[in-house]
């Protein structure tokens, strides 16, 4: 039996907004298995996911070419029969792969002049498409017209693994969960300030002082989470748990899907959050809220959209960072209350 390989993106929440492509495919090759190769730190994303017959991780280094390698892992490729490739990083160094492998329709947008390498080959709108119809336009010709609508994505989880990681995380079961994505992989311009979620935390606590609220996030993001941590009062502290680095992005996964709501900046755990329909207010400062927007059926997107924003920068190039200073905690709190119900007194934190 032929089967379909799709080459993941390196980031999270591109391969959580690269889902519905999977579901297209599968809709037009119901019979055939679909594998997806993939970054160690990407691949928990992918084995959430119903459509994903088997995820293969990539032993490649970041950066570097390794075309010995890359022309060793194409031979054990082209032993799986695989009959399409669908190449959803723009890099040369990953058109090489289904070209080096033999297979023989290869998918994907023209990236790096990847002209022979990629033998379907599609062109992206100027200015860019928001990336869940960008990825799923890969499903049809190029030259058809882009779908009205394009489904959502979705990932799963079981509950056995939801609660297997809310009792390593040491949470209740019977209290609600609040999850804080305060982290940022692109870069410090994508932070919302640790004062104000911590302004946050204490505005939840007020309101439902049964709440638990976990902040997730990579080791990368264990500094930023301190500082929210430090900015508590002895009364709020006890209820808010520091995860980031402490769980696996399964975990993590598995915890936001038994959450009640989560804010987010714009990262991988934002679209993660999105594509298990869970309630989420998205604050952006650097990033287009139009490009990358949530999806849940409760969602709320925050953007002062100040006239030097969207500078796509890592680091605010005025130095201001006011696009995300600005966004208070009262701001978010009023957002986020409805979401979470009228149980407990109703409360709210002072602008910052």
């Amino acid at each position: 039996m032929s089967r379909i390989l799709v080459i993941s993106p390196n980031w999270i929440g591109d391969a959580v907004m690269a889902q519905p492509l999977l579901q297209l495919l599968r809709e037009r090759h119901p019979d055939a298995p679909i594998d997806v190769l993939a970054p160690p730190a990407v691949a928990p994303a992918w084995r959430q996911m119903a459509e994903v017959a088997e995820v293969l991780q990539t032993p490649f280094r970041h950066g570097a070419l390794q075309l010995r390698e890359r022309w060793r892992y194409a031979r054990m490729l082209k032993a799986r029969g695989y009959a399409e490739a669908y190449v959803l990083p723009n890099t040369l160094k990953y058109a090489l792969i289904p070209w080096l492998a033999g297979i023989g329709r290869r998918v994907g947008y023209k990236g790096e002049s990847r002209h022979g390498l990629i033998n379907v080959m599609h062109h992206d709108d100027v200015p860019p498409r928001p990336m869940v119809p960008f990825y799923a336009a890969l499903a049809d010709a190029p030259a058809a017209p882009l779908r009205a609508v394009v489904p959502r994505p979705r990932l799963q989880v079981a509950p056995a693994q939801m609660d297997a990681a809310a009792a390593k995380a040491g949470l209740g079961a019977d209290r609600p969960l609040v999850v804080f994505a305060p982290g940022a992989e692109f870069g410090s311009a994508k932070r919302w300030p640790p004062t104000h979620f911590a302004a946050l935390a204490e505005a939840i606590v007020a309101h439902e002082p049964r709440a638990q609220i976990a902040l997730l996030g990579s080791p990368k993001d264990r500094p930023v989470c301190d500082e929210i941590v430090a900015a508590l009062t002895e009364a709020s502290s006890a209820a808010v748990f520091n995860l980031a680095g402490q769980t696996s992005l399964a975990e993590a996964i598995a915890l936001i899907a038994r959450c009640a709501a989560i804010v987010s900046n714009d990262s991988g755990l934002l679209h993660v959050a999105s594509s298990l329909d869970r309630p989420v207010v998205a604050i952006y400062g650097p990033t287009d809220p139009d490009h990358a927007p949530p999806f849940s059926t409760i969602a709320q997107s925050l953007s002062l959209r100040l006239d030097c924003s969207p500078c796509r920068q890592r680091e605010c190039p005025l130095g201001h960072h006011n696009c995300m200073r600005g966004i208070d905690a009262g701001m978010v709190w009023r957002t986020l209350q409805p979401m979470l119900g009228g149980r407990g007194k109703a409360a709210g934190p002072t602008s910052s």
